[in-house]
């Protein structure tokens, strides 16, 4: 008996997106086969990650649908669940190490790392990580080779909320509680602050200039808020790179 498809909304970078009983079915893309391979080797790590599914007879891409809620939903986290973030993100990291970096040949990388030598999930955000009885991180399609402090950085800011609005001393405590449950060492600390505003520069410079060629779905973003909102976290991040420093050295 066939189940009907459900549309799921929400993402941004992803079309004909649906839930087919307790699998999620999305189009196939060229990294696909090695980001399945990637969330098997997580997997047999011992990490909960959605179950990769292989492709189905209409050649889509295939996992597991996680009962749960956004972390979006749920923000701004408490010091409790930042912590188990930052737990979460650094066992990735850590079981991915002994993930053999993929050939990109051909593959669209977006906002690319200096010396990229760990595969890494690139949006470890609210938006991604589904919580209830299990915490899993889902959307895996922007997955590849990049470092553990570009990573990071992005997980830090968007789970910080380091955003124009936020009453700095409270973002600097949220970063400081991911950071922390995530066990990073002195160098990864002092190195962060800076990272922070790179990486919130770079998503906001990714969204103008896909505005300027057409490139999409991140020129539409660009007009749609998107824009509007890295742009004011590119400089929130900057001018407070002071405060973020002493939160976590």
């Amino acid at each position: 008996m066939n189940e009907e498809a459900e549309i799921l909304s929400g993402g941004n970078a992803s079309e004909s997106v649906v839930r087919i009983g307790n699998t999620v079915r999305k189009p196939w893309l060229e990294n696909s086969a090695a980001v399945q391979k990637y969330l098997k080797a997580l997997q047999a790590a011992g990490l909960d990650v959605p179950k990769p599914l292989g492709k189905d007879h209409a050649g889509r891409y295939v996992t597991e649908y996680v009962e749960g809620v956004s972390a979006l939903d749920q923000l701004p986290l408490g010091q409790h669940d930042l912590l188990r973030v930052g737990r979460l993100i650094r066992q990735i990291h850590d079981a991915s190490e002994g993930f053999e970096l993929p050939d990109t040949t051909g593959w669209n990388v977006l906002l690319p790392a200096e010396n990229p030598n760990l595969m890494c999930h690139n949006d470890l955000a609210p938006w991604n990580l589904i919580v209830g009885e299990r915490w899993v991180f889902i959307d895996w399609d922007a997955a590849g080779p990049r470092t553990r402090l570009w990573d990071l950085a992005y997980a830090a800011q968007s789970f910080g909320m380091l955003f124009e609005g936020q009453p700095v001393p409270e973002a600097a405590a949220r970063l400081r509680a991911v950071i922390d449950g995530y066990g990073a060492d002195e160098i990864i600390r002092e190195a962060l602050p800076e990272a922070l505003g790179k990486r919130t520069a770079a998503m906001h410079e990714l969204l103008k200039s896909s505005h300027e060629t057409g490139f999409q779905p991140w020129a539409d973003m660009y007009v749609n808020g998107h824009g509007a909102h890295w742009r004011t976290a590119a400089d929130y991040v900057v001018r407070n790179q002071y405060a973020w420093k002493q939160a976590l050295t």
